[in-house]
């Protein structure tokens, strides 16, 4: 837990410095008060919303009980497994095999999956990806990447909003620098979303096969995500990306996609994976 917060603190001084820097190279000093501003405006909405604007961003549908009675009992199971409340359950319609959760605590959390995963993978797949969803939600890292996400989404706007103001050299830097600044920017941000994102996705596949009982079925569901993610597109806003269990953004991203991925490679997970059970 004190890690958890410490990650964030730090998580927010950084996104938090980078709009200010950028709102100081676009904007001058005006530009910099701005950017503050916005940036504490922008934390203190990712942490009470945090939940709302990433299942907007995937265009997410409630599920109820009635709708899914054996999803629903699913996570609840596995749910109980980890000592966490029954989060919200939430559909994703894409043909693209994924899921991810979201929200800023256990108690005001959500879990996603998508049409093509629950069409896709077996049961014990599916109850491994779940248990790895659930893992991240015990681990409390949820909100540290829906913030991200946020920020990282709201840093691409900044320097047109300040150039929008109609600044000048007298007071800040020339306004076609916003077109620049906005490329360094984000990023910088999607660094920060790189060394966060790829550490927890191997903590959390950890605690989700303790939760699960098993490592296989979260490794076999990982082979599956990964090879089909690179076959079906899904249509997303990158800053949202990393909080789905693979990549979303995987097709046809070769190489260089693959080098800027805020995931860890699946190899490496399953081989992690594999290695627990070996134990």
């Amino acid at each position: 837990m004190p890690m958890n917060f410490a990650k964030t603190a730090m998580l927010l001084a950084m996104l938090t410095a980078i709009f200010v820097a950028m709102g100081a190279v676009v904007g001058g000093r005006e530009g910099m008060v701005i950017a503050f501003v916005i940036a504490v405006g922008t934390n203190a909405f990712a942490f009470w919303n945090s939940d709302t604007v990433v299942l907007k961003m995937f265009n997410t549908q409630p599920v109820m009980q009635a709708d899914a009675p054996r999803l629903h009992d699913l996570v609840a199971t596995l749910a109980t497994r980890a000592g966490l409340p029954m989060p919200k359950v939430y559909l994703l319609n894409t043909p693209q095999p994924n899921a991810f959760a979201t929200g800023r605590n256990p108690s005001n959390s959500a879990v996603a999956v998508s049409s093509g995963l629950l069409d896709t993978l077996s049961w014990e797949e599916l109850a491994g990806v779940i248990a790895h969803e659930l893992a991240h939600i015990k681990n409390r890292d949820m909100l540290i990447s829906t913030i991200a996400a946020g920020i990282g989404g709201a840093i691409s706007y900044l320097p047109f909003l300040l150039m929008a103001g109609g600044r000048d050299d007298e007071d800040g830097g020339h306004p076609l620098t916003g077109f620049a600044v906005a490329i360094l920017g984000q990023a910088a941000a999607m660094i920060l979303q790189f060394a966060i994102s790829r550490q927890r996705e191997f903590e959390a596949d950890r605690v989700g096969a303790e939760i699960l009982g098993q490592p296989m079925p979260l490794a076999n569901a990982l082979k599956r995500l990964d090879r089909m993610s690179q076959q079906i597109p899904m249509r997303v806003a990158p800053a949202a990306a990393p909080l789905a269990q693979v990549n979303p953004l995987a097709a046809g991203g070769g190489r260089m996609l693959k080098l800027f991925s805020t995931h860890p490679p699946t190899e490496e997970r399953v081989a992690k994976l594999l290695a627990i059970r070996a134990r």
